[in-house]
């Protein structure tokens, strides 16, 4: 059962307890209201009967109970529901984060920021809602409700079938919802999603638009997304409200029929008086929670969405692997290796070549042409369709992933920093580091040239994602934390891309103090940056089409030399 509920509502082993927990906390607190019930049946019996004398006292009594009873269960059921949730909702949203990181960077190549937001903050806050409002009450006024139907046909069974008939038709009304709810939560939610990617768009290229004068007509389409929210949630509200409005309408026929066969059996003689007053009082008091129940079913039903998002991100495959290093040396090697982001769409065909420990291996070629693909699989962000990668013999596609990075230094063309100071920036390459290593490699990467002109030079703070900076300032920033990991095997995709000549060439330099006696991959389209490597990948079309030495390549009059051309040609280009 616990597995089953931590499935079918994306929750946690300790949630799936507390559930349950919560579930018995409501229906504890649902019989404990019906405890005055009693009270209030043998008052009126005493007091038909004539012979309420002396027991005043016990009447008292027993309502202070009934209060200190009432109390206690409803603090119970707080401490279950409520407290419970809110602990749950944290842990739900760590078990998303953790999952994340070890799930392949393929799966957020069909997920944008806005979705994967979305999911671990507002489905996670609605499904706090609904453990905490929906569906414990909903299961606990169940229970509770069963118990007293059954109560009631000692009684009596014509009244009992008089007054419960409603409740499972209105059930059935609520439940009959749930394909009509699934469709409409599912364009509700994709419109939301529509419209929050529009708004992050919008943010993102906020200067593009102002460029190019282009607000106004982009605004135009975020409003329109807007209102296809408001619409899709006002069709959503209204398809729940036609089910829930019907069975609450069949609920208070209810009542009706109570009065009615009540009515008739009293004149046959079939029941006294105070049996139909009991009826009556109980009735009354159980269809109250019942229409809530209709409705927190209907809310319990709209959940489904959420989970579904949620239990993609917790139930998807992640990488795994060994976490002991088995590789002799750092010689890595492509073997026959194949791979696809969609199965459609063939990215890398059949590649096979070496990178050499103690050598510069540049991939080059065209735009499109797997460059970028062959760095990722290296590192085991992905993992090849087919094939094997190997680093000094071992396959790391049976290397738990982070345990495999701690062989790599990486410099990604596309640079993430924090909004903290230069220092913890460049930090991230080794967390125990000292100031004074920190400081040795931001020096390496030439960052003591715009850091020392800050307000507070390494402690100056540089904004969300390094905004204070230049492009070039936040290249070296990356490039200073490789320095600082110092790892056997650098990854260096269009390093020097953001870099003015003078800077490149002494990134470069200090590069060649850093790659002695480790494998180096390098990605470039300046033909410049790779003219000192000791072998070059060309790749065309996903497929290794040419390689060797630049001078060897250079002879082959192939598709380098005519790269090569291209750019000596374009360095000519005047305005």
């Amino acid at each position: 059962m616990i597995e089953k509920l931590m499935h079918k509502y994306a929750l946690s082993r300790q949630g799936a307890k507390d559930l349950i927990k919560g579930v018995i906390a409501c229906t504890l607190q649902d019989i404990a209201f019906m405890i005055p019930v009693t009270l209030l049946y043998l008052f009126v019996k005493d007091l038909l009967a004539n012979s309420l004398k002396g027991k005043a006292l016990f009447y008292v009594i027993g309502a202070v109970v009934c209060l200190l009873i009432v109390a206690l269960v409803t603090y119970f059921q707080y401490n279950s529901t409520f407290l419970a949730t809110y602990v749950e909702t944290g842990t739900r949203r760590i078990t998303l984060a953790e999952k994340l990181r070890k799930i392949p960077l393929s799966f957020f190549s069909k997920k944008d920021l806005a979705d994967l937001t979305s999911t671990i903050m507002a489905d996670c806050t609605y499904l706090e809602t609904a453990f905490s409002h929906f569906i414990p009450p909903f299961v606990g006024s169940m229970i509770s409700t069963a118990i007293v139907a059954l109560s009631l046909f000692f009684f009596n069974a014509k009244m009992a079938i008089a007054s419960l008939w409603v409740l499972p038709i209105a059930l059935i009304i609520v439940g009959s919802s749930a394909k009509v709810q699934q469709k409409l939560s599912n364009k509700s939610m994709k419109a939301k999603m529509d419209c929050a990617n529009g708004i992050q768009e919008c943010i993102d290229t906020l200067a593009d638009l102002k460029s190019n004068n282009a607000e106004d007509r982009y605004l135009v389409t975020l409003d329109k997304k807007i209102d296809k929210v408001e619409e899709r949630a006002l069709k959503s509200e209204f398809g729940t409200a036609v089910f829930v409005a019907s069975a609450q309408m069949i609920l208070k026929l209810g009542i009706a029929t109570t009065a009615l066969v009540g009515s008739l059996l009293l004149v046959n003689g079939e029941v006294d008086v105070l049996t139909f007053f009991v009826f009556l009082l109980l009735v009354s008091r159980l269809y109250d929670p019942m229409q809530a129940a209709l409705q927190n079913l209907a809310a319990i039903i709209s959940t489904k969405t959420n989970v579904a998002r949620m239990n993609e991100i917790l139930d998807h495959d992640i990488q795994s692997g060994d976490t002991k290093l088995t590789n002799d040396g750092y010689d890595i090697e492509f073997d026959n290796v194949n791979f696809s982001y969609n199965d459609d769409v063939k990215v890398l065909a059949g590649v096979s070549f070496t990178a050499k420990q103690g050598e510069i291996t540049a991939l080059v070629g065209p735009s499109g042409g797997g460059k970028t693909t062959i760095s990722r699989l290296a590192a085991r962000f992905w993992d090849s369709s087919s094939g094997t990668i190997t680093v000094g013999g071992m396959d790391i596609s049976k290397i738990e992933p982070e345990t495999l990075l701690s062989l790599y230094s990486i410099v990604f063309q596309d640079v993430t920093l924090f909004n903290t100071s230069i220092l913890e920036n460049i930090r991230l390459g080794k967390k125990d580091a000292t100031d004074e290593e920190v400081l040795y490699a931001a020096k390496l990467a030439n960052c003591d040239e715009f850091a020392n002109k800050l307000p507070n030079g390494y402690d100056t703070e540089i904004g969300e994602n390094g905004c204070n900076l230049s492009g070039g300032e936040r290249q070296r920033i990356s490039i200073a934390r490789a320095f600082l990991k110092n790892a056997p095997i650098v990854l260096l995709d269009e390093a020097t891309a953001s870099l003015d000549v003078e800077n490149e060439t002494i990134i470069q330099t200090a590069l060649s103090r850093l790659i002695k006696n480790k494998t180096v991959l390098v990605i470039a389209h300046r033909m410049r940056t790779i003219e000192n490597a000791d072998k070059i990948i060309v790749l065309a079309n996903g497929t290794v089409a040419e390689s060797g030495t630049p001078n060897e390549l250079m002879n082959k009059n192939g598709l380098f030399r005519h790269m090569v051309e291209l750019q000596t040609a374009s360095q000519n280009w005047t305005i």
